[in-house]
């Protein structure tokens, strides 16, 4: 008897151990040093994971708790991304209080199930609207200080704008982050849709700590490809630490082919520089991007048929990178 007891009471205590072991138990607080992204034990996490369409549109009505419980469950995601719109109808501009209040549910969600969670200021135009932006991150940070799971991404996708203008929009977004929030990783975006990472690393940000740049890429854009690659091994090669904040398997313009080739090209690249990634997008938008069909349920709970080629094929990836 004392020795089944013994055994239950290891079970028991195994049990309890393996289940404590999300993503950021396993992890911690990330930081920046030598030039990557690392963990708490001072490697990259590789973390894999989904990102949220626009906070607007088809994609709005997924932004719930149950979505983040079930890809957390489902496709053992270890990061999500939380894409806040920000100057289209109805977005952060307009009703700042109902858009924040939508990243928040996802990101209290994304604590409770123990996964990162990228808080996206999902904008093109970011140098235009300084001031919203300075007040919705003085809100997160508030909010989420010292908070290991949270990752502030401060401008999506800078169009066609000088490095200058997009690193003196960081440094004000920054600084009145730190005010609240010393530590947590942020992310700065790039010229030409977070594409000149190359031109970035000649003259990053200095004077803050844990400080990372996002780098986008369409797997089957034919710009997309060999040339692209090169620009961010530059970057790497100059010590800048990346975070692929947005990736998909069509092309840029979130529809196109879905070449399975140039994708797996991509995805060994990614896992050899060992860069942590988002893919674009929970949404039932009939496109090559989405991942999933229309009318696929707003809780999850998505049979393989409610999702896309796309869905499949990024769930199917998800399952075998995050064990």
């Amino acid at each position: 008897m004392k020795n089944i007891t013994l055994l239950l009471l290891f079970v028991g205590l195994s049990l309890r151990t393996f289940s404590q072991q999300t993503p950021v138990v396993r992890n911690g607080a990330l930081r920046v040093e030598s030039g990557l992204v690392v963990n708490k034990n001072g490697v990259p996490p590789q973390l894999r994971g989904l990102s949220f369409s626009w906070s607007i549109w088809e994609g709005r009505k997924y932004y719930n708790p149950e979505v983040v419980n079930w890809i957390s469950n489902d496709f053992k995601v270890s990061i999500i991304r939380a894409a806040m719109a920000v100057q289209p109808d109805n977005g952060f501009l307009q009703q700042p209080v109902i858009q924040a209040q939508l990243i928040i549910n996802l990101v209290d969600a994304a604590v409770k199930n123990g996964i990162y969670v990228l808080i996206d200021w999902h904008d093109h135009n970011g140098s235009r609207h300084v001031e919203q932006s300075k007040q919705f991150f003085g809100l997160m940070a508030r909010r989420y200080a010292g908070t290991p799971n949270v990752i502030y991404e401060i401008w999506n996708e800078p169009a066609r704008t000088s490095w200058d203008t997009v690193k003196n929009y960081a440094v004000q977004v920054i600084t009145e982050i730190r005010k609240y929030d010393p530590d947590n990783l942020i992310i700065v975006g790039s010229p030409h849709w977070d594409q000149d990472v190359d031109i970035a690393s000649a003259d990053p940000i200095t004077g803050f700590k844990n400080i990372a740049y996002s780098f986008h890429f369409y797997a089957s854009d034919p710009n997309h490809q060999e040339a692209l690659r090169a620009k961010a091994d530059k970057a790497i090669k100059n010590g800048l630490p990346l975070f692929v904040t947005e990736w998909g398997v069509g092309e840029a313009n979130g529809n196109g082919k879905f070449d399975k080739q140039k994708t797996e090209v991509w995805l060994k690249w990614v896992e050899d520089n060992k860069l942590s990634w988002t893919n674009w997008n929970i949404t039932d938008k009939d496109e090559t991007t989405a991942l999933l069909m229309p009318g696929a349920p707003v809780t999850g709970g998505w049979t393989l048929d409610q999702l896309t080629a796309a869905g499949v094929y990024i769930r199917e990836k998800l399952r075998g990178m995050n064990k």
